[in-house]
């Protein structure tokens, strides 16, 4: 399969693009991380979602060790290519390495605290095993 497409985004200067992974049937936003060219090409070759984890400086499959993979059913991007969106199957409905269905479970609220507002699904000390 051809990679020109890629060519067609606008990748940073350390050759990331930031990747927001969304629920196809909800539309709830589960996830954000980073990828590179490698991770993109392969999200698209697999049907399942590859990240590229700064920390590690490695490509990361999702789910590799939780079992929690992402399903690809779209890829869009934004208006200035910059920017990737997964529309995703989320396995086993858990998307956050705190166990929750999304990593977006905190809450800002007017009296300026934050709050977690999701419940854990799982412990992850029994996902991380």
């Amino acid at each position: 399969m051809s990679t020109a497409w890629l060519d067609e985004l606008t990748w940073d200067k350390d050759g990331l693009i930031p990747a927001i992974a969304q629920d196809a049937e909800t539309g709830d936003v589960l996830m954000f991380a980073w990828m590179n060219r490698d991770a993109l090409a392969r999200t698209a070759e697999t049907g399942e979602a590859v990240y590229f984890s700064r920390s590690r400086g490695k490509l990361w499959h999702k789910g590799e060790e939780s079992g929690h993979t992402q399903k690809i059913r779209e890829i869009r991007i934004d208006c200035d290519n910059d920017v990737v969106l997964l529309k995703i199957e989320q396995v086993g409905g858990i998307a956050c390495h705190t166990g929750r269905r999304s990593c977006f479970f905190q809450k800002h609220f007017a009296d300026g605290r934050w709050e977690a507002v999701e419940p854990v699904l799982k412990d992850p000390k029994e996902i991380y095993k």
